[in-house]
C-alpha cells in the first residue's frame, strides 16, 4: 500500500478522475489505524465477510484471506484491466498499471481534459 501512497500522484493522476480503493479482509478499525498513520491519500475498505473477495475470485488458501489482485474499473463501470495477482515487488506491474489508467483517462496534458 505504500507503493500506491508513493506514487499516487503519477499513477492515480493524484486522485484527479480516479478514485483508488484497496479492499482488504482486515477489519475496518485495523484498516482505519494504518490508513491514518500510514497517510493513504486514497479510500480503504473492509471485506471482513470476504463476500467481494468471493464474487472476483481473490480469496487466498487461507480461510478469511485475500490474494493481492487488482482491478481497473473503466468508466462505463465495467472491468477495464485485471492483474491476478498483483505483482506489487515488480517494478513493471506498476508501468502496466499506470499504462492501462492512462488509457481510461489521460494524464494531465497527455490530451485529457
Amino acid at each position: 500500500m505504500e507503493a500506491y501512497r508513493d506514487q499516487y500522484a503519477t499513477l492515480f493522476h493524484g486522485g484527479r478522475d480516479v478514485v483508488l480503493i484497496a479492499i482488504s479482509a482486515d477489519p475496518v478499525e485495523a484498516l482505519q489505524s494504518w490508513a491514518r498513520d500510514a497517510e493513504f491519500p486514497f479510500v480503504m475498505a473492509s471485506d471482513s465477510a470476504t463476500a467481494v473477495g468471493r464474487t472476483y475470485g481473490a480469496l487466498a488458501r487461507r480461510p478469511g484471506m485475500t490474494n493481492r489482485n487488482l482491478f481497473v474499473v473503466g468508466p462505463d463501470g465495467r472491468i477495464a484491466y485485471r492483474a491476478v495477482p498483483f505483482r506489487e515487488t515488480d517494478p513493471t506491474a506498476y508501468e502496466e498499471l499506470g499504462a492501462a489508467i492512462d488509457q481510461l483517462v489521460p494524464a494531465p496534458g497527455d490530451g485529457g481534459p
